[in-house]
């Protein structure tokens, strides 16, 4: 557990807004002042669950990620018990899908993260099942959903979870039983949990769930849910369901029966509200057990996704500014306003936010799977570096990569190519490169992905980029930054608060209470720590950027189509700790290895 207190800020801000930052791979509680201040925090992390013998499956426990939220808000109170809350805010892991009884307050299941791979045949079997001659395949829905059809998201979850978890089944197909099961997102569960009450039902405190076959049963050793909670998400997380109409931003029958196949599916119990992201859904009820007992009455007044969080707090309100969070992998989102821009070119078409009765605010995203993690492959792989620090000292040490590009396609590549069938390559190496070109070479692959995605975004929204605003671990690395900011041939911008998804929950949530009266006083309170401006020549950058996409042309094909189906691949990402399974040929391997006995004569 990490605690930071800044006991004058606690006491000199008029206002203070928390903020409950649920990731991948930990919770954190952050109390932000009326200044956009960090005045307090706390931070935990949570358990992941690698089933053993099912590659590529990732879960989280709920009530283990409501236990670590429960932490950290106590451990913040107990260090300040004077506190006093305007406001909380909730940001999340998207697309994390748990299924649950109302009346047990138990989940039916683990939590299905969102990089869980195991419903990618039911992504392609929805895709097989259209009828439809004009949009067939894996974008079937895009045009109503905005997403194509994939694993990411959530819907393929609940069908798995349906078709797999016997008593999940069982009461949905029953009349008696059908109302009582709830299906939602981490946000979902949060709300639930803090506007809850304890459950008097004598339900099985170790799951509702007999798992069929060799899947892993639901068990837990933490205390049983709430009943009773608010019943909620926002149109950011509902829009990354497959479910949701991304024009209406309402729950689509059709869409629900398209994705699961079930017409008995209760979508009006079953499925949670959707409202705005900024907006005061109601209080903390403090009965949970004794439990975060000093949120009693503080209201919860805002949901976002987490890459949408980021989006707004880096204030980016205005069409076409966008932003870039670097972590293990990229995840870029630019504002296009009120229009909803489709993608022809690989990107997602979705919610950006919603602020009250105000209209929706539409983006486009594009993820990049491998670009913090391939440092990490660096240091605990090839052992070049001994920390991530290392790579831009060693990069350093020349001035170009001298020919030499390495894509990162460990697991096939994203956007915008989405090849299942890449792996990763080195290319135009020469007996003259060293660990130093690699190091270079494996910091500009992630300014050269950036640069792919936000071209895919000015293709399909004709809005040029006016600067990027970055946020996450790799806005520390300068070599880094100023080659993004050549390649993209725009200002990179640095904020000076990092913690932008936490801040922009805290926004939105203030924003609804009254503690700041529109979006322009937000935006005031933002401020640049540094910005790198693009100096390289249009010429150089032409020859690069063509450089890196033969290299990209060079991983293609590596694993055949058939044999894609039986292949393991893994990749669990979170900000702290990533397992890469890396597949290459062996003579990249080889070549690579003589590149590292020369480096050490270097």
């Amino acid at each position: 557990m990490k605690v930071s207190i800044d006991i004058n800020a606690l006491k000199d801000s008029k206002k203070l807004i928390g903020s409950i930052d649920q990731g991948t791979s930990s919770s954190r509680f952050i109390v932000f002042t009326d200044e956009g201040k960090i005045a307090a925090s706390a931070q935990v992390e949570h358990t992941q669950i690698y089933p053993e013998s099912k590659p590529g499956w990732h879960e989280h426990d709920p009530l283990e990620i409501w236990y670590s939220v429960v932490q950290c808000v106590n451990a913040v109170f107990v260090k300040y018990p004077e506190l006093e809350l305007d406001a909380i805010g909730i940001t999340n892991q998207r697309e994390t899908t748990i299924a649950w009884n109302a009346v047990t307050g138990m989940p039916y299941y683990n939590a299905i993260v969102w990089d869980d791979v195991r419903t990618d045949p039911i992504a392609k079997k929805i895709a097989a099942e259209g009828t439809s001659s004009s949009n067939q395949g894996m974008d079937r829905l895009r045009s109503r959903t905005g997403l194509p059809l994939a694993s990411y998201f959530s819907g393929t979850k609940v069908r798995w979870l349906i078709e797999n978890v016997p008593q999940l089944h069982s009461d949905l197909m029953s009349d008696a039983e059908r109302s009582n099961v709830r299906i939602g997102t981490i946000d979902t569960w949060l709300v639930y949990q803090l506007t809850g009450r304890c459950s008097s039902s004598d339900g099985n405190t170790n799951g509702a769930a007999t798992i069929c076959d060799d899947a892993v049963a639901f068990t837990s050793t933490f205390p049983k849910g709430n009943v009773g909670g608010l019943f909620v998400t926002d149109v950011t997380n509902a829009s990354r369901t497959l479910f949701m109409d991304i024009e209406t931003c309402e729950w689509c029958s059709d869409l629900v029966y398209e994705v699961l196949r079930m017409q008995a599916f209760p979508v009006e119990t079953a499925l949670a509200k959707i409202e705005p992201s900024s907006s005061v859904y109601g209080p903390c009820s403090g009965e949970e057990g004794g439990i975060v007992s000093a949120l009693k009455g503080v209201p919860i007044a805002s949901i976002l996704g987490d890459q949408q969080a980021a989006l707004f707090g880096q204030v980016c309100f205005d069409k076409g500014m966008a932003k870039c969070t670097y972590g293990t992998g990229l995840f870029l989102m630019m504002n296009t306003g009120l229009d909803i821009v489709p993608s022809v070119h690989g990107l997602l078409t979705t919610v950006a936010y919603k602020v009250g009765s105000e209209s929706t605010v539409y983006g486009l995203e594009g993820s990049v799977a491998f670009s913090g993690s391939v440092i990490q492959w660096l240091r605990d792989q090839l052992d070049i570096i001994s920390d991530a620090a290392e790579s831009e000292t060693l990069a350093n040490h020349v001035q170009s990569n001298d020919g030499l590009y390495f894509v990162p396609a460990f697991a096939g590549l994203f956007a915008p190519y989405w090849r299942s069938d890449a792996r990763g390559v080195i290319v135009g190496m020469t007996a003259s490169h060293t660990k130093h070109h690699i190091c270079r070479a494996a910091l500009e692959a992630t300014a050269y992905q950036a640069k792919e995605v936000f071209d895919a975004m000015y293709h399909d929204s004709r809005i040029s980029l006016a600067s990027l605003r970055v946020d996450g671990g790799a806005v520390a690395n300068n070599l880094l930054m100023q080659f993004q900011a050549d390649m993209l041939d725009a200002p990179v911008i640095k904020p000076q608060v990092t913690e932008t998804t936490a801040m922009g929950a805290a926004f939105a949530a203030g924003l609804a209470v009254g503690v700041w009266k529109d979006l322009s006083e937000i935006h005031q309170m933002w401020a640049v720590d540094k910005a790198w401006k693009p100096t390289m020549s249009a010429n150089k950058r032409d020859s690069y950027f063509m450089g890196w996409k033969k290299a990209v042309t060079k991983s293609f094909g590596w694993v055949e189509e058939d044999v894609l189906a039986n292949v393991e691949e893994e990749t669990q990402t979170d900000k702290y700790r990533t397992r890469t399974v890396v597949v290459a040929a062996a003579s990249f391997l080889c070549i690579t290895g003589l590149i590292l006995l020369r480096s050490k004569k270097v």
